[in-house]
Parts: C-alpha cells; sequence; structure tokens
C-alpha cells in the first residue's frame, strides 16, 4: 500500500505533467523545447517603448531598441533607430565557475502571450535548475523586470552577475555604481551613460531585487572592466533542495524621452527596486489583462488561434497609448528599414489596432499630426501646396529615404493613403473634438496637396504622373491603380470631414476626384498603370481597389483578382496574400480564403518561435506589417466587419470548414463582440 506521501508526490508529478501538455496545446503559449543556437530567430519583448529580442544563450538579450530616437550610423546618410546599451543580461557562476552554453541541458524557452513574460529554463546538470521570467513591464514604459529562481541540486555556491554593454556607436560611455543606504533597505544602483554620434544622451540603470530583509542582503560586488561594460554580482550559498529567488530590474532612456536621462533612468529604476517583485509583476499583468479584453478566439484550429495572438501580441508590444510613436515595418524587434515609418503603418498595421485598441491607433496618427508642419515643406520643396507626407519617416517627419531608393521622392500614395486613416478613425470614435484639432487638419492639407498635385488635363483625366505605386517593381510611372484609388477616396474624405464639422468643403476637392481616371483593359479589368503589360508584380495594388477602397465591386472584384493573384511574386512580401484572402471571403469562398490566409504567415514562419519574416523563407523578423496583413483577413475578412460613417458593422461572412466559431470581443470605443459561426 502506498503512502499518503507516495500518492501525493505521483498526483503532483502527474499534474505537472498535465500542465506542461496543455501549455504545448495551449492558444496562449508558444513554447521552444528543441532550440538550435544556429537556427534561432528570437521573441520581442517590448512595451512600446523599449524592445528586448531573446537570445538561445540563458540570461542573455539580444539588440535592446529604443523607441522614437532615430541617428545616423552604421547604416548609410540617413537616420536609424537606436539600438542603445543591453543592460538585462546576467551570467552565472556556480562554485566559481562561469556556466556556459556548453555545460547546460534541457534548455527551453516558453512565450506566454496573455501575460507578455518569457520563461527560459534549464539545468546545469548535478548543480543546478534554473528559471528565469523576463518582461518589458507595461505599465512602466521605459523599466524591464526578470525574475530568476535558482533551485540547488547539491550544496553549492552561486554568484549571479548583472552586465550592462555598450554597442560600437556609443561613444563618451561612463559607468557609476553606487548603494543607497536606508533604514530598511540597501538599494545597489549600476547605470551607464553615453551618447549616440549625433550626441544623444542614452542612459540605462539596473538594481537587483532581494527577498532579504535590511542587514542580511547578499554583498554588492562592482567591477569596471572596461568603458563599453562593468557588472555587479553577489554571491549566495545554497543548501541541496534550496531554492533562492530574486530579480533585476532596469531602465532605459534617451533624451529625446527626458532632458536627462540618467538621472531619470536611475530614479525609475529605484522606483521599480522599491515597488518589489510582486508589485511590478501585478501591475504588469494587469495592464495586459486590459489589452487582452480585446481579443480574437478562434474555436476549431489551434494552429491559427496562436498565429494570430501572436500577431496580436507584437503589435501590442510595438506600440502604446498616449504617445505619439508609430510603427516601422520590424516593430521593435530589431534594425530593418532602419526603424522608419512607412505606409505599412496605415495600410496594414492601422487597420486591425484601430478595432482592437482604439487608443493605441489614436498615437499613431498623433505622430504624423505632430510632423505635419515637416510635410508641409516637403510639398514647398517639391513645389505643391499642403502636406506631402514622407515615404519614410523617423523622428522629425523630414523625408528619410536612402537616395539610391526612388521610393522617396515618387511614393506619393502615402500621403492619401495617411488622410485615409485619420477619416477612418473618426469613423469609428466619432471624436469631434479630436477631428476639429487633429483630423482635419491633416485631411485638408492632405487634399490641398492633391489639388495641386494632379495633372489637369481635361474632363476625366486629371492625372497622378511620375509616380510609383504600391508595387514598387513598377518605378515611374503614370496613373498607378492604387494611388488613384486612395487620392480620389480621401477626397472624399477630407470634403466629408468638413461637412461633419459644419464648414464648408473646398468644392474642388470632389471636382478633382470625379475626374481622376482609374485605367481599365479593353474587357474591363483594371489596369495598374498606364504602361502596365502584365509583368510580374511585387505586391497588392490594383486588388486594393476592391479591399479596402471599394471602389470595385461587383464583378470587376472577380476580374481583378482571376488577372493579377497569377501575377503575384513568390519573393514579394505576405500582406498582398491577406488582401487577397479578404476578396475571397467576401465573394464568400471561404476555402480559397483560408488557403490565402495561411499562405500570409506560414511560409513566413521562423524557428523557434514560429515568428515571421517579410518574405517566404526570409531571416527578418519580426515582419509587423505582415502581422497586420494577416489580422485584416481574420477581422475584415472571415470577421466581416466594415468601418463605415455609422461606425463598425458586419456584413456577412463564411468561416473556413474547420473553424467552430469566430470571436471578435473588445470592438472599437464601446467594446462590442461580433460572432460568426
Amino acid at each position: 500500500m502506498k503512502s499518503n506521501k507516495t500518492l501525493k508526490i505521483v498526483f503532483l508529478f502527474a499534474l505537472q505533467t498535465i500542465v506542461a501538455q496543455n501549455l504545448k496545446d495551449s492558444p496562449w503559449h508558444i513554447t521552444a523545447d528543441a532550440i538550435d543556437p544556429n537556427n534561432y530567430y528570437g521573441i520581442t519583448l517590448a512595451n512600446g517603448m523599449v524592445g528586448m529580442v531573446s537570445a538561445p544563450e540563458p540570461f542573455k538579450v539580444g539588440e535592446v531598441i529604443l523607441n522614437g530616437v532615430y541617428d545616423q550610423y552604421q547604416r548609410g546618410r540617413v537616420s536609424n533607430i537606436l539600438k542603445t546599451f543591453s543592460h538585462m543580461n546576467m551570467h552565472l557562476e556556480i562554485d566559481q565557475r562561469r556556466v556556459g552554453p556548453n555545460d547546460i541541458v534541457g534548455y527551453k524557452q516558453q512565450l506566454n502571450m496573455k501575460t507578455a513574460q518569457l520563461l527560459t529554463e534549464f539545468q546545469v546538470p548535478k548543480k543546478v535548475k534554473v528559471k528565469q521570467t523576463m518582461m518589458a513591464l507595461r505599465h512602466l514604459p521605459y523599466s524591464s523586470m526578470a525574475i530568476v529562481e535558482i533551485t540547488a541540486m547539491d550544496d553549492i555556491q552561486i554568484t549571479p552577475i548583472n552586465y550592462i554593454s555598450a554597442p560600437d556607436h556609443i561613444a563618451d560611455v561612463r559607468n557609476f555604481y553606487a548603494e543607497i543606504d536606508r533604514p530598511h533597505v540597501l538599494i545597489p544602483l549600476m547605470t551607464s551613460v553615453g551618447f549616440s554620434p549625433g550626441k544623444k544622451k542614452v542612459a540605462t540603470s539596473t538594481s537587483f531585487i532581494f527577498p532579504e530583509s535590511h542587514g542580511k542582503e547578499p554583498k554588492i560586488i562592482h567591477e569596471d572592466w572596461d568603458y563599453n561594460m562593468h557588472l555587479m554580482k553577489f554571491k549566495r550559498r545554497l543548501k541541496k533542495g534550496e531554492t533562492y529567488r530574486f530579480a533585476l530590474v532596469g531602465s532605459s532612456l534617451a533624451s529625446v524621452h527626458n532632458p536627462d536621462p540618467q538621472n531619470e533612468a536611475e530614479r525609475l529604476t529605484l522606483y521599480a527596486r522599491l515597488e518589489g517583485i510582486k508589485r511590478l509583476e501585478t501591475s504588469h499583468l494587469k495592464a495586459w489583462e486590459r489589452l487582452w479584453e480585446s481579443d480574437i478566439e478562434i474555436t476549431g484550429d489551434l494552429r491559427a488561434q496562436r498565429a494570430v495572438r501572436s500577431a496580436m501580441y507584437h503589435l501590442y508590444s510595438f506600440a502604446r497609448k498616449g504617445t505619439a510613436y508609430s510603427l516601422s515595418p520590424m516593430g521593435l524587434s530589431g534594425l530593418g528599414y532602419n526603424g522608419h515609418v512607412f505606409w505599412d503603418t496605415e495600410l496594414w498595421m492601422f487597420p486591425p489596432l484601430l478595432v482592437l485598441q482604439p487608443e493605441i491607433a489614436k498615437s499613431i496618427l498623433e505622430y504624423r499630426f505632430e510632423r505635419l508642419d515637416a510635410a508641409r515643406e516637403n510639398a514647398f520643396a517639391h513645389g505643391f501646396d499642403g502636406a506631402m507626407f514622407p515615404w519614410e519617416s523617423s523622428e522629425y517627419g523630414n523625408e528619410d529615404t536612402p537616395i539610391w531608393a526612388l521610393t522617396g521622392p515618387f511614393q506619393h500614395h502615402i500621403s492619401a493613403t495617411i488622410g485615409w486613416a485619420f477619416w477612418k478613425y473618426y469613423q469609428v470614435t466619432g471624436d469631434k473634438e479630436w477631428l476639429t484639432h487633429r483630423g482635419y487638419p491633416v485631411l485638408e492639407a492632405v487634399a490641398q496637396f492633391w489639388s495641386s498635385r494632379v495633372e489637369r488635363n481635361g474632363e476625366g483625366r486629371f492625372e497622378i504622373n511620375n509616380v510609383i505605386g504600391a508595387n514598387e517593381w513598377e518605378e515611374n510611372i503614370d496613373n498607378n491603380a492604387f494611388t488613384n484609388g486612395m487620392v480620389k477616396t480621401v477626397m472624399e474624405y477630407a470634403s466629408q470631414a468638413a461637412e461633419a464639422l459644419g464648414k464648408q468643403p473646398d468644392p474642388d476637392w470632389r471636382y478633382v476626384a470625379a475626374n481622376i481616371p482609374i485605367l481599365k483593359f479593353p474587357d474591363g479589368t483594371t489596369k495598374e498603370n498606364e504602361t502596365y503589360q502584365g509583368v510580374t508584380i511585387k505586391q497588392a495594388d490594383v486588388n486594393l481597389l476592391s479591399y479596402p477602397l471599394k471602389i470595385v465591386q461587383g464583378d470587376g472584384i472577380k476580374k481583378d483578382l482571376a488577372y493579377y493573384e497569377p501575377r503575384y511574386s513568390k519573393d514579394g512580401p505576405a500582406m498582398g496574400k491577406a488582401i487577397l484572402s479578404v476578396l475571397y471571403s467576401r465573394l464568400e469562398n471561404p476555402k480559397k480564403a483560408f488557403e490565402l490566409f495561411c499562405d500570409s504567415y506560414q511560409p513566413n514562419e521562423l524557428p523557434p518561435f514560429q515568428v515571421i519574416a517579410e518574405t517566404a523563407n526570409g531571416t527578418n523578423p519580426y515582419f509587423a506589417t505582415g502581422a497586420g496583413g494577416m489580422l485584416q483577413a481574420v477581422i475584415y475578412g472571415f470577421g466581416g466587419l466594415e468601418i463605415t460613417n455609422d461606425g463598425v458593422q458586419q456584413i456577412p461572412t463564411v468561416l473556413p470548414k474547420n473553424w467552430k466559431q469566430l470571436t471578435l470581443k473588445g470592438i472599437g470605443k464601446t467594446n462590442m463582440e461580433f460572432q460568426v459561426e
């Protein structure tokens, strides 16, 4: 007969096994338990301001990115989003011997998307079991925390080490260490300060949080190795079976965020240190719980559910409400596309965020509004009126496209797309005060630009010549379908915005819109541009006139799909497939829509977290633009949502065969819920 103690152990082991199995089947968890360091693409932990990329080595953090901070360094003559001090790295010594990758077994990582925490686990055989839970604290925009649990498998001495390292482009680095003594606590504080090439000051600061009370905390040892790296460490003896739990907190910011980043980084770290592990984690979890009140639930397809939540997790992580920062194609996952802001934001990432997180969407638009004067100057420089927004925007809103890329001077459709996004926000929120002070000034300036930009060659021939359209492989062409269609649309939106505010719209806006042509082939298929002859295309262009613009409808949708779908390049970015998926959903062809939805992300997934690259077999994750596209396939395709002058509505749609139910929760300003069965 087994003892109660034995039965309890058996029960706990069985429970642990069930939990592990459930997490592998969880729609909220992404598990990486077969990690190949040579084929590893990290997951990003971010809070809209600080982004940290995971690594395959124990306690290591990859690049640390600061939102809103740009400088020219190492990547040509244009600005690049700033890679700053790596401050959350750690080493572990056991009995005075450094633990390396070859010393560990059972290395696995698991992202909990619901809590935005990355759990890393490993063992040093016969020595320790280690768990680290890392998070970019959602409620503290510049701060992060790592909770570490070390369980001894023998009597040992551990030495956890936190080190701050500076990337090569950070100069004049100064390292500081202090211990702030208070009656009930001794606070270690390690800080690094330096300057970017353009003399922007960056600073970071870290501290340990210990479970012991004052007078019993481990003694901190600080070592200043060189100008670009210093560390703090402590030693503690553990008996076999003992578990020791502590945390590392750190804050990082730049003079762009605060005129005195060093003192502010230290203040924020002290604040986090004295909040303590439980309060920090609880506040972080509550913040993410509020975000996930807007969710997409798919019943019957675990793979799709997890992929959709991953896309939402990344978009939620890369932006935050109450700011004037936008989204780059790679978010806060690295230096891809220099961290610049393109049309990717307004046309691809903005529409899902608009209905799921309107306040985050508002921040994205605030970024453009604050750079309206720069867009006016850009229009002036090119001989036009109004506002001409840059193709690549960074800190100041001037054109920041590399000279070798012709997209900078010629991809003008972005100015119309930005105006389109501003009106969509008003349609969803009905916020007339915002429209007065933010929305209409942008829409008016955009309409003024296009009134001056069109070439008036007679009735029905107000042409837009010498542009690059959405399909960037066709350069310096005339009367591009998407450009012309978006301009026609935004001129009407600008007129409606004026009328909503009791203003008389400039009659020229609707006059221009009515005379901009949408070219056709003899059989009625929409022609991509004046000289287009059927060559392979990079991405969606003509098909965007059916969704989201609704200019081409009825049989025209089918005709354009039949012609252009075979011409999409296999090497093009995946978001075009998502648009085709939306259109097939609206044609009530769920089988084809589902195939294209899968094609919009599955060939782009990379190990071990299935992060998505820009193209199939690409190696540049995380492609937030693609995430926005595939979410549109779900929300506006299978989910049937429509943004109208009467707010968010739903049209009839049909789900894929294996989806039992689709629920869209927390939609719009009033947190509506929509279901499709």
